[in-house]
């Protein structure tokens, strides 16, 4: 199914909400696994289909006078095994396209016609799928089975149902950017690539020029095996690999920032700055400003004091609308390693990384509305010991 038809049709994502399996083929919408009862009385499972001539562009309407409905398979019969002679219409397969062709048709018009193709599908599954529920009360056409996309445009490699499901594919849409970029993609970042991969931004461009390492995997979602860190992969290789299995659109950029890469980045909509402090950082926010990108930067501040950790989570937005803020101090660090430098003592812990990424994936959605956003706070700090959050630099 299509993720755009499913985000601007409110009719068809409840069909996907409801679990049928559903598609879009040579512009027929179609639910296949309808359980039946054939002559003999037997449980069998059918397709159901309908014609998509209602509609525009990719904007459903009411199907009206699309009354009748299509069935690939034997003829419905009831739980004795005679046909629904009420439903018939014609018989005698038609080939719609490739993989597509129907034995029967149906024709069942309410007398206002159907609402939707909601109403017409669901009331054409329920005609048939009684029947053989009334011998299998376990048989369901709602099967929540995986269905593979087959829109070339969705950056999905299946359909969207978790925002379907809740009602929330409209407001999914203002996540629908051409490029989003990551820069670094060590323990925060990759947590901030978990969450962006849910969401349907075009392209994901994960940046990154180190080995993904045993530390590592104590500190990124997922487990990968011990052969896996024995073949030292890059980063952005290893995290590609991963959620490409959902999301097209992960690009990975195996080099470190700096002066002869910089112009390597390319347009983005918006960036995460998951990165150590020093002159690579320094490099990448001019360059985001430069270009007026909006980013999010995020750090941590974690100490050991007796046999406690403590400490604070933080995360800093620029946009055009508020860039100064971020060289004051207590914010974004630019400061070079050394034997001084703290980022690189400093303690990172899983959870923290994720709710440090979570904290930079809400500002981030906040910016674009998906969120509501009465605070526009631009700097937030997280204490561990006290659970507050302190909002400052707001517009």
């Amino acid at each position: 199914m299509s993720l755009p038809l499913t985000s601007r049709n409110p009719d068809l994502a409840r069909l996907v909400q409801d679990g049928y399996e559903l598609a879009i083929l040579h512009n027929h919408l179609v639910i296949t696994g309808v359980p039946y009862v054939n002559s003999k009385g037997e449980v069998r499972l059918g397709t159901l289909v309908s014609d998509m001539g209602s509609i525009s562009g990719d904007v459903t309407a009411s199907p009206v006078q699309q009354h009748v409905a299509m069935w690939a398979g034997e003829y419905p019969c009831d739980s004795e095994g005679k046909p629904l002679e009420k439903l018939r219409h014609a018989s005698g397969d038609q080939t719609l396209g490739p993989n597509l062709t129907v034995n029967h048709s149906f024709s069942n018009k309410p007398h206002d016609g159907y609402r939707d193709y909601y109403h017409k599908m669901r009331t054409y599954v329920a005609m048939i799928e009684r029947h053989a529920q009334a011998i299998d009360p376990n048989v369901t056409a709602r099967t929540h089975r995986f269905i593979e996309s087959d829109d070339p445009n969705s950056p999905f490699h299946y359909p969207d149902t978790a925002s379907g499901r809740i009602g929330i594919t409209n407001v999914m849409r203002k996540l629908e950017l051409a490029r989003v970029g990551i820069f670094g993609v060590g323990g925060t970042g990759s947590y901030v690539l978990d969450l962006v991969a849910k969401t349907p931004v075009r392209e994901i461009a994960i940046f990154d020029g180190d080995t993904f390492l045993q530390h590592n995997a104590f500190r990124a979602p997922g487990a990968p095996s011990a052969d896996q860190l024995r073949e030292l992969p890059a980063k952005v290789d290893y995290l590609a690999g991963i959620y490409s299995r959902m999301h097209r659109g992960i690009v990975p950029h195996a080099f470190a920032i700096a002066e002869d890469t910089i112009d390597k980045i390319g347009t983005l909509d918006f960036a995460f700055v998951c990165m150590d402090p020093g002159t690579p950082k320094r490099l990448l926010v001019e360059y985001l400003e430069r270009n007026g990108i909006p980013f999010v930067d995020v750090g941590m501040g974690i100490e050991l004091i007796d046999d406690k950790l403590t400490g604070l989570v933080r995360v800093t937005t620029s946009t055009p609308e508020m860039r100064d803020h971020i060289r004051q101090p207590g914010r974004v660090s630019f400061k070079d390693g050394g034997k001084d430098n703290i980022y690189a003592k400093n303690i990172q812990i899983a959870d923290l990384n994720a709710l440090n990424a979570a904290l930079a994936v809400i500002r981030w959605k906040k910016h674009f509305g998906f969120y509501a956003d009465l605070g526009r706070e631009h700097h937030a700090n997280f204490a561990v010991n006290g659970n507050a959050i302190v909002n400052e630099d707001k517009t």
